[in-house]
């Protein structure tokens, strides 16, 4: 897990902000939620190996498209504009949800259109100067997925 901390760090996404997309998603159901239990949750669904292996997928994509190496010039420029119509981005988080249920993929879909905290902030750099077309889908899973852990154990 240190690994794909490490890499999520040398993007700009800390495991404190995946931690506060938790929180984000789940305050309404818990009136005693706190960060420290959270961390159990996001370090449980970071140790999955299917997880990790999205995250270095996705953030090698990015880093490919940020240094312009794609042989297709029209997929690197549709990645590089997060192009809507893409999808392959939200597919690939899908597979972190799909881990988790149903549960995963609502809140996954939520927090994609809401973009709070780190998401927006991903979403909202500037193309020209870094590419997070996966990484913001990615950081938005893995905090939809621990979200679903969390109900999960609450019932």
């Amino acid at each position: 897990m240190e690994r794909v901390l490490a890499l999520l760090k040398s993007r700009g996404v800390s495991k404190t902000d995946i931690i506060e997309c938790v929180y984000f998603l789940q305050r309404p159901y818990h009136e005693t939620l706190t960060n420290d239990k959270i961390i159990y949750y996001v370090d449980s669904v970071l140790n999955k190996r299917e997880v990790q292996h999205a995250i270095y997928t996705g953030i090698a994509l990015d880093v490919a498209v940020e240094k312009q190496v794609l042989d297709n010039k029209e997929l690197e420029a549709i990645i590089a504009r997060d192009d809507g119509l893409y999808g392959v981005d939200e597919v690939l988080a899908y597979g972190i949800c799909n881990l988790y249920g149903s549960i995963a993929l609502t809140n996954f879909g939520y927090i994609d259109k809401m973009k709070p905290g780190i998401i927006g902030k991903l979403n909202r750099a500037d193309h020209a100067i870094a590419c997070h077309t996966f990484l913001d889908d990615i950081v938005g899973a893995i905090a939809a997925a621990a979200a679903s852990k969390l109900a999960h154990d609450k019932e």
